[in-house]
């Protein structure tokens, strides 16, 4: 019998992204307290700028954007935000959407899937992602489990069960 595998990713739908961007763009200029501070949210190249003209507008901006990611299912683990600086009389904050498994943090959960998992698991590192393949279903869903139960600074998916 072959192997059984999954794939852990970290992927980003960009349209999500951009429906969150525009539902909170919207909210940014129906709500009163947004009025005449100049605030906005918008793309920038492939950063996601927000502006206005306090620090705190600014970053209740982010905090309605980082709300709209939440409803459409996006991890916040994926966004990250820098913080708010002051490009003349205006509050800026860039943030940009993460994608990918970083080599070394590919080898993290490598290291942790051969520590801790069951045996006869194997990961392998394929580019920005991470195949886990083994001869037992059972075996595989315990890798999950164990996964969603560590607490990582990205975002994984797994996909390609098979």
């Amino acid at each position: 019998m072959a192997d059984s595998s999954f794939d852990i990713v970290s992927k980003v739908e960009r349209q999500e992204v951009d429906n969150a961007l525009n539902q909170a763009a919207k909210e940014i200029t129906q709500r009163y307290d947004f009025k005449n501070v100049g605030a906005s949210i918008e793309w920038s190249g492939e950063k996601i700028l927000m502006q206005a003209n306090s620090e705190e507008r600014v970053k209740a901006i982010l905090d309605v954007f980082q709300s709209k990611l939440i409803k459409r299912g996006i991890s916040l683990k994926s966004l990250d935000a820098g913080e708010p600086q002051l490009s003349g009389k205006e509050y800026k904050i860039f943030a940009s959407v993460e994608e990918g498994i970083s080599q070394d943090n590919a080898k993290k959960v490598a290291k942790i899937i051969r520590d801790e998992g069951p045996k006869g698991v194997k990961a392998q590192v394929q580019g920005e992602e991470l195949r886990v393949s083994s001869k037992n279903r059972d075996d595989l869903q315990a890798v999950i489990a164990l996964l969603k139960g560590k607490d990582f600074d990205f975002a994984l998916q797994f996909v390609n069960y098979r």
